[in-house]
């Protein structure tokens, strides 16, 4: 659930409900012969479908390198006694260790898994949640801490620690205001805060959590409505911004983080990010209510040099032809790139394959929005 401003999220309601059905996607699908087997430490990756919201159409797919074979849906056929499957909008998934967590938002949970056969481990509660990522056994997820409704006067958000071997929240930090994705630098916790729900009053902050005591020491000014933020290897972050959608376009921001200063705008429209192999690929598909429409982009940047290097990631035939680019990933030993289309958000969704020339290799179908993806190890 990417963009949450006022208008847009009352059409959303609107558009999910009068699509919502009572049955359930068809259990496990399989498409073989997609690409050749390959044989590398990395046995293939999951993807997370988000689903309508309001609908129950989260669901998981998996590619299988060594076979070549996309396998879509895999969770229901695994978990055959879980009667609402995933559930309603998938945020975030991510393996650390031998578990595998998908951050359901609207459905307020955190499902884990066996990150081997995806069988579903436990359940962890937790209101709005956004974002998950790791540190010396203990996982850290971003909550709005309320219900998913836009108020002005909408809680402020908090970040929790859950244990890795319990699964059992062990602590809670306030922060900003509907916090979203966060990065780890040493010993400190960083959150882009989005203050989505309090249109037009947007939060600008990423917030600095101390590891140790877990509170937030420090907050710093970015932009409004901040989204990603992934770190580089040479201390520093990159945080993307969504703008206002009408006047304040969307950018991406360089912060030091060891001062917390601005260290560059670069100035381009940014809705996701990857950092591999010291290169920041992004596409951007900003929309504009002045206008009613959206505009795409995409760009590889150098993170040593911190410049573009290019202006495009795949052939432009296939950039033209991908309607709403949605999810993106990059293999980290082929460099092969993938890039989902979520088309109009109510039909299946493409998963798109490149070489690492951004040259096509193959394409299949996904789930109902097809989004997030995390690559699984040998």
């Amino acid at each position: 659930m990417k963009t949450v401003n006022i208008i847009l999220l009352a059409c959303l309601f609107m558009l999910l409900y009068s699509c919502r059905t009572d049955e359930y996607i068809t259990r496990e699908e399989k498409e073989e012969g997609l690409a050749q087997p390959e044989n590398t430490a990395i046995k293939g990756f999951y993807l997370l479908n988000e689903g309508n919201m309001g609908s129950n159409k989260c669901t998981l797919d998996f590619f299988d390198y060594t076979t070549g074979t996309y396998h879509r849906n895999i969770y229901a056929e695994i978990n055959p006694n879980v009667v609402k499957e995933l559930g309603d909008v998938g945020n975030d998934i991510r393996i650390y260790g031998s578990k595998l967590y998908a951050v359901v938002n609207v459905s307020n949970k955190i499902e884990v898994m066996d990150a081997r056969t995806a069988k579903r481990i436990k359940t962890i509660p937790l209101q709005n949640c956004r974002y998950i990522t790791f540190k010396n056994g203990k996982v850290y997820a971003s909550s709005y801490a309320g219900p998913v409704v836009l108020d002005p006067n909408a809680p402020i958000g908090k970040v929790v620690e859950i244990d890795t071997v319990s699964l059992s929240i062990e602590r809670e930090a306030t922060v900003g205001y509907q916090p979203e994705e966060m990065e780890i630098v040493g010993n400190r916790l960083f959150v882009a805060n989005s203050g989505g729900y309090k249109f037009p009053n947007y939060d600008r902050t990423v917030s600095v959590v101390d590891l140790s005591t877990f509170t937030e020491t420090k907050k710093i000014d970015v932009a409004i409505n901040l989204h990603h933020i992934k770190k580089d290897n040479y201390g520093d972050l990159y945080v993307t911004s969504r703008g206002d959608y009408y006047t304040v376009p969307s950018s991406l921001y360089l912060v030091d983080a060891a001062t917390g200063t601005i260290k560059k705008n670069f100035n381009i429209a940014v809705s996701e990010i990857t950092i591999v192999n010291d290169k920041l690929y992004y596409y951007g598909n900003e929309f504009n209510y002045n206008t009613h429409s959206y505009t795409k982009s995409f760009g590889i940047i150098d993170v040593k040099t911190e410049q573009v290097i290019s202006n495009k990631i795949v052939d432009q035939e296939y950039a033209d032809a991908i309607k709403t680019p949605y999810g993106i990933a990059v293999n980290p030993i082929t460099e092969d790139i993938y890039l989902t289309d979520a088309r109009n958000y109510v039909s299946t969704g493409f998963v798109y394959c490149f070489d690492k020339d951004g040259h096509f290799k193959w394409k299949t179908e996904g789930g109902n929005i097809p989004a997030h993806f995390t690559f699984l190890y040998k």
